[in-house]
This record gives C-alpha cells, structure tokens and sequence, in this order.
C-alpha cells in the first residue's frame, strides 16, 4: 500500500511557497514595492510611490495568445464535459494563473447530479506530491475558503479514489470515487527534472528589471521639478534684505535696486537638469525586459516603425512564439489529465491514463493571419496536396488559420 505525506506535510509545504506566490501576484497586480537607495531622493519625496505595468504585459501578452480550440480524437467526449464548465473561462483562466505562479490546479467535484464540475484554484492556496510520469499528483492539498484574517476555514485533501473535506481543520466529510488519481490537477508552465511544478513567467530577472526601472521613473520625476523650475541665486545681497522667493523666481520682471554705496545683488541659475539620462536608462531596462520575456520594445511603451504585415510582426516576435509553443504542449498534456479524471467520476469507472494516448489539445493559431498571409497559405496548401493527395487536412488548415468549416 502506498505511504501518504499527510495534510500535515502539504500544509507546511504551501506555507513555504506562499509568500513568493503571492510575491509574483504583487507584481502582477503593480503592488510591488522597489526600494529606494536614498541617495539622490529627497527626504520629503521618499514615500512616493511609482509603479511599472511589465510583468502585468508579459503576462497577458503570452497568455492572450495561448487559446485553446477543441479535444482532437475525442474518443470519451471530453467536450461535452468541457462545454458545461464554462469553457471561455475555465482555460483562460488555468493558462493566465499558471504563467503568473509557474503553476495553477483544477479541482474536480460533482454537482448535485453527479456530474463532474472545474474549478480553478491559484497556486497561492493548492499544493501536491506530482508523478513525474503521468504529469498528475500522487496526492494533493487545497485551501477552498479562508476567512477575513486569511486563515484557511475550508480544506480538502486528495488521494487516490477519496477526497477528505476539513472544516475549521477537522473532517467532516470524505468523498469516494472511481479516479485512480487525486482529484486536483496541475497546470504546470515549462516544468523540468528539478522543477516539477514549473517556472513562472515573471521571473527573478523580471522582478529586479522593473524594481530598477521603477527607481529610474522615481527619479526622473524628482528631476522633472528641476528640470521645469531651475534653481536660482542672488549674490551679494544685504542681511537684512527680504525677499518673498516665489514671487522673485515667478515674475516677469524683477527690480533689485542699488544700495547707498552703489552696489547690486548678482542675480544667477544653475544649470538646467536633463531628462535625457534617465529616458536612456528607462530604455534599457525595457530592452533587457524585452530580451527576457520575448516582447518588443514596442510592447513595453517605446514605439519604433510599424512592420508592414503579419509576417513582419510574426518575425518581431519569434521569442514570443517559441514560447507559446511550449506553454500550449505543456498545458495540453495537462487539460487532458483533467478529462480524464472527470470521465472517471461521470461514467463511474476507473480508465487507465494511457486509454486517453490519441487525444490531443489543438489550439487557435498564435498569430492571426492577414489577407496575404492566407493566400500564401491557399498557396502552398495546393501545392503540397498535388504532391500527396490528402496530406493538408481540414484539421490542419484550422490550426494554420484559426478558420473552422
């Protein structure tokens, strides 16, 4: 019989991954806090705060691009299982959770009839023991309610063929099923040997880049006060000369008339501030963010030319798309773990994982094509079905152009 960590065990364990979960949410959410050296910051000026929407951009940019389509050779009907789970959510929604924590979950539970229901939960309140063969868990942990004070009022706790429900830390109910796995699935973004449960999209890199950038944008802004009102100076003034400063550096005209030995103040401004360094270095930190998430400057705020056709944006952003690629194998594999668990509790049967081999993921294409891009396309499609009759397939023309007949 197989030993069990226990719910001891996996509460400890998300306890020790949460804070930099919700780290990562911090940046995302643009409550993230960049130190400031306190160097060139005036001490009146060190509680403002600025913030960079990046990591929010690397984000979204890669996970509007991840769009899944349909269940290929869907031998078990996992659409129809799909289709009752709110389908333009459910997988937005497990895709852009597990590009900001490097992972989210599916929680699998049945409705009142009986039929299998999909809940996404954050990697901020799931955790679990993985199979690296299968890509699910050998047992898992989900925190489903917490109260106002962020104290986990409602647990479940997942092995094979039972689900234990806690409340308030004690049992109170256990659910049996017919799923040879825990029902909790991951969503794993670019997993590894060494790193099962994956790599978020913001990485350390990300994170210290926009904590720099913010400092820049700080900065430049505390300079923009000099930039736009110069420092003044009178020299040789009496001590017992008032003057109101404000309407001294405001006017128009200002009169300062000679004292009895003929004498007169020596009126002078230092030299302006430029905004030029710090636009600079803003501008390398956005293309060393570029570089690291695979956008363009263009994504990050600094426009260059227009690229002329889809082809041109397509070859601007190649990084982008290697990675999407990626994301759609890995998060393939896993969607098709959870219908494969929830064929388990609707027809009341334990299938064996490798029954589901010929299903596969089929996705919308990364990039829309243009006019032209569909003509070469119609091109190319006629030439290689003369060669092998039948070798394009209706199938393959919708991946290529998201067009459905």
């Amino acid at each position: 019989m197989e030993q069990y960590y226990g719910i001891e065990y996996l509460r400890r364990k998300l306890r020790q991954k949460r804070a930099r979960v919700n780290l990562r949410y911090g940046f995302y959410e643009m409550k993230n806090y960049a130190k400031d050296f306190g160097i060139s910051t005036p001490p009146n000026l060190r509680n403002l705060k600025y913030v960079l929407g990046w990591c929010a951009t690397a984000v979204d940019t890669l996970a509007d691009r991840i769009v899944f389509n349909e269940f290929r050779d869907d031998n078990t009907d996992f659409t129809s299982i799909a289709d009752q789970n709110n389908p333009d959510i459910y997988f937005d929604s497990a895709i852009h959770e597990a590009l900001i924590a490097a992972c989210s979950f599916t929680y699998i539970s049945q409705d009142t009839d009986g039929y299998p229901r999909w809940q996404v939960i954050t990697a901020d309140n799931a955790t679990g023991i993985d199979d690296p063969i299968t890509g699910l868990l050998r047992e898992g942990y989900a925190v489903l309610k917490r109260n106002k004070r962020n104290e986990p009022i409602l647990e479940a706790y997942f092995i094979p063929y039972q689900t234990h429900i806690y409340e308030n830390g004690k049992l109170v109910d256990i659910y049996e099923h017919k799923a040879p796995y825990p029902l909790l699935v991951p969503h794993v973004n670019r997993p590894d040997s060494r790193r099962p449960f994956g790599h978020s999209r913001i990485s350390r890199a990300c994170m210290d880049i926009v904590s720099s950038a913010i400092r820049t944008v700080k900065r430049s802004e505390i300079s923009a006060e000099f930039y736009s009102f110069p420092q003044k100076y009178l020299l040789g003034t009496a001590e017992d000369l008032e003057i109101d400063k404000w309407s001294a550096a405001m006017s128009a005209m200002m009169q300062i008339s000679k004292d009895e030995d003929g004498e007169h103040p020596v009126a002078g401004q230092f030299q302006q501030q430029s905004m030029t360094p710090h636009l600079y270095q803003l501008k390398m930190f956005a293309g060393l963010f570029a570089g690291e998430t695979g956008l363009t400057l263009d994504d990050l705020g600094f426009p260059t030319d227009n690229p002329a056709s889809s082809e041109a944006i397509k070859s601007q952003h190649e990084n982008l798309r290697l990675k999407a690629r990626k994301a759609q194998r890995n998060f393939g594999s896993s969607f098709i773990n959870v219908g494969y668990l929830s064929a388990c509790l609707r027809d009341n049967e334990s299938y064996q994982r490798r029954a589901f081999y010929k299903t596969k993921c089929a996705w919308e294409p990364i990039f829309e094509p243009d006019a032209s891009m569909l003509a070469s396309i119609g091109d190319g499609v006629n030439k290689l079905n003369s060669a092998i009759d039948g070798f394009v397939t209706p199938n393959k023309m919708t991946d290529l152009t998201g067009i459905k007949q």
